[in-house]
């Protein structure tokens, strides 16, 4: 059997009358848009839709597309993954943010919970899915004998195999995806850990201010570059130490080709107008070279 490449730059043709529908529906209220990765029925819609139950879900092929969209104002906020229980880091959201302008206004957690689809009953040759999605499964695609192959979202790839019409290829995909495009639900929950759960991030144009949050409690985002001294990141950190601040995420990567660069991203449990994460943010302020806020925003999960 030879396998087809899926498309990079569109959605499947399943896929595109209600994109277009949903993308009209956006158009008229674009502030109540919230722009998401992925094709209709992906994890990234239905976090769309606990998130702003009134608002207007905008899919978008790409995350720069999806953050494109509310920089050029065709969208209100924009809703992101960053990182998975199971399989860890899902968009890098450190080199996409800073970058954008936008900042994060909010966070969500939903539990992931994987179907497999598609237009015959199987057996499977092979299964189209998110690599993220495809990493939450291996040990069930693994036992089966299935080859696991990468698609840019897992509801399209759902629309891709729809598409296709093969019975010896599935998707793995939210059980939605196949409401939305007809396809036969050979099996649920085939997550390999049954407590998988996905954290988004939620992002705007215009930062929110801390104290209006009203005490209530919040996280706060940010990278940095320490100085290129010995020693010069135990020292940023200490203040944080000191000052009893939770830092619950601590992230390196590199900026730029030279690997001389090395950036931080970096959460931690409150807001500035704290005293002590005032303090902490000042000594770490000292011992950088760059520190950039990337948000505060109500904590949706408690920390520690």
């Amino acid at each position: 059997m030879r396998l087809p490449a899926p498309p990079m730059h569109s959605f499947p043709t399943p896929a595109l009358a209600l994109v277009e529908q949903m993308v009209a529906a956006a158009a008229k209220y674009p502030a109540r848009a919230v722009a998401f990765q992925g094709a209709p029925g992906a994890n990234s819609h239905r976090a769309a839709m606990e998130w702003a139950p009134d608002g207007l879900p905008l899919p978008c092929f790409s995350f720069d597309d999806a953050l494109d969209a509310v920089k050029q104002e065709r969208a209100g906020s924009a809703i992101i993954p960053i990182e998975n229980s199971q399989h860890g880091r899902v968009a890098d959201i450190h080199f996409l943010l800073p970058e954008s302008g936008l900042s994060i206004v909010g966070e969500h957690f939903l539990p992931i919970r994987y179907a497999v689809m598609a237009t015959g009953d199987g057996p499977f040759a092979a299964a189209y899915s998110h690599p993220q999605a495809l990493g939450q499964t291996r040990n069930w695609l693994r036992e089966r004998g299935i080859v696991p192959l990468t698609y840019p979202d897992t509801a399209g790839a759902a629309a891709f195999v729809k598409e296709q019409g093969d019975p010896e290829v599935c998707a793995i995909a939210p059980r939605i995806a196949a409401d939305i495009y007809g396809l036969k639900v050979v099996a649920e929950n085939v997550a390999d850990a049954s407590d998988n759960t996905t954290r988004f991030v939620v992002l705007a144009r215009q930062p929110l201010d801390p104290a209006s949050l009203g005490g209530a409690p919040a996280m706060t985002t940010f990278v940095f570059e320490v100085k290129n001294i010995p020693a010069a990141l135990y020292k940023a950190l200490g203040g944080f130490a000191t000052n009893g601040v939770n830092m619950t995420k601590l992230e390196s990567y590199q900026k730029g080709a030279s690997f001389s660069a090395t950036m931080f991203y970096a959460d931690i449990v409150g807001a500035p107008g704290d005293p002590a994460v005032d303090r902490a943010l000042e000594e770490l302020a000292f011992h950088c070279k760059e520190l950039r806020m990337l948000g505060t925003y109500r904590q949706a999960m408690k920390r520690g």
